[in-house]
């Protein structure tokens, strides 16, 4: 193992990896390496997602601008690299579906955000039920929103592809390796791995999704910000089921402001069906078993009640949705009848697989409140990506370009390679897509 590297990453997430990526391009000279705990990149969250490419329909275009165009840039910049790379990528839309004039009004107002946002007239529009009847004669509905610019993929796969071309690139991967701690020796970063080992970086980027704030306040960065931890679990529809529907369908969020999904109707790349995620509170970002809850919850509840979290745990509202969604875990029935009041042929005693759970980690600032951002906080040698659970993954290429350019205009890290190509992209062509 080196011992001396002008950048680490820390986290080997979809996020990460497109950030080696385009970094492996740019900064050839440069001695960069990627850290990740498990036993390959997108491990966790990145590879145990829906695997959609969502169009910019949910993003205010005043508020979120640059999320929005992330996502936008994302969906093409994906679908490039998938066709080059003989990766799977189906374009086969979405429907959003309200139940109520309420959710309708909603769905009004994300026909206009994504028409801001860059989508054609042909690539969505809002049907009543009787016109969705005609398509999709088994979704029960008010009215829905058809994005017919949405894409599905499997982010595990582009993100191992990934990492790929970026060690072609010279960037090294340390895998099934975990920093325990960090700290500054020397005007550089020593960082101590797996207990035992230590390597030297003069920059480091952490980028390490569910211990991102964990690894923030490991060298005093964002102490005011705590985090939450939510499992996302499926339920595997029976084959009968597959062609349902033409397209995934979602439905529009009861609860907005809290990280409150509910379940969708989800076709996945290869042709499967499931119906998810709901939102268990756990207290690790790797909880999927209750062993590593039990061994993390007395020092989670302890880091939260000492923070503004404190606050979110005791709000009524907040505690009744933690309830109903613990309920949804521990009951197939609860989980599976929220999907059944759009999709009424839906059986509950014809499933019965489990799919594959992911976990969520949302940051709750100082007054209590879920944070609806990425936050990106800076010290002379470090960058920190918080909550970055928007964009997501439809958005890290572009987001990941966003963030170089970042640290280049600032001289944390300077691209040596003047206007690179990346791969099928230009640098700067990327930068002014965002930008503009």
């Amino acid at each position: 193992m080196a011992h001396n590297f002008d950048l680490v990453i820390i986290g080997g997430g979809i996020l990460g990896t497109s950030l080696s990526y385009f970094l492996s391009y740019l900064n050839k000279s440069k001695t960069i390496a990627v850290v990740e705990q498990a036993p390959n990149v997108a491990f966790h969250t990145s590879g145990r997602n829906t695997g959609k490419v969502h169009a910019p329909y949910l993003y205010n275009p005043d508020k979120k601008k640059m999320f929005a165009k992330a996502a936008f840039q994302g969906y093409d910049m994906w679908k490039t690299y998938s066709q080059l790379n003989n990766l799977p990528f189906k374009e086969d839309g979405v429907i959003e579906v309200s139940r109520d004039s309420k959710g309708t009004k909603v769905l009004e107002k994300y026909l206009k955000w994504g028409k801001q946002n860059g989508l054609l007239e042909e690539q969505i529009e809002l049907l009543s039920k009787s016109e969705l009847k005609k398509s999709e004669p088994e979704i029960l509905c008010d009215a829905a929103l058809c994005v017919y610019k949405d894409a599905s993929t499997d982010y595990s796969i582009l993100t191992k592809s990934l990492m790929k071309d970026s060690k072609q690139n010279g960037i090294k991967f340390l895998l099934n390796t975990k920093v325990t701690d960090i700290k500054k020796e020397n005007n550089k970063w020593k960082i101590i791995l797996n207990h035992e080992h230590e390597i030297f970086a003069k920059f480091i980027i952490n980028a390490a999704g569910g211990e991102s704030i964990d690894i923030a306040h490991s060298v005093d960065i964002a102490k005011n910000l705590t985090d939450v931890h939510f499992r996302g679990e499926y339920w595997k529809a029976p084959e009968e089921y597959y062609n349902l529907t033409k397209r995934s369908v979602y439905s529009v969020p009861e609860f907005p402001d809290y990280p409150f999904l509910d379940p969708h109707w989800i076709i996945r790349v290869d042709g499967t069906c499931e119906i998810g995620p709901n939102a268990v509170p756990v207290f690790s970002p790797y909880g999927y078993r209750k062993t590593e809850n039990l061994k993390e919850f007395i020092p989670k509840m302890l880091e939260m009640l000492g923070s503004g979290a404190r606050k979110a745990i005791f709000d009524k509202q907040f505690q009744e949705l933690a309830i109903n969604e613990i309920q949804s875990s521990m009951s197939k029935s609860s989980m599976i009848d929220r999907v059944k009041s759009f999709l009424p042929k839906i059986d509950a005693d014809k499933i019965t697989e489990k799919g594959t759970a992911g976990i969520r980690s949302s940051v709750i600032d100082e007054n209590g409140k879920f944070v609806p951002d990425v936050i990106l906080l800076e010290e002379p040698s470090s960058f920190h990506i918080l909550n970055y659970n928007s964009p997501g993954a439809t958005g890290a290429l572009p987001f990941s370009v966003n963030i170089i350019n970042q640290l280049n205009e600032k001289g944390f890290f300077v691209n040596e390679e003047g206007d690179s190509k990346c791969g099928p992209w230009i640098f700067s062509e990327i930068v002014e897509k965002i930008a503009g």
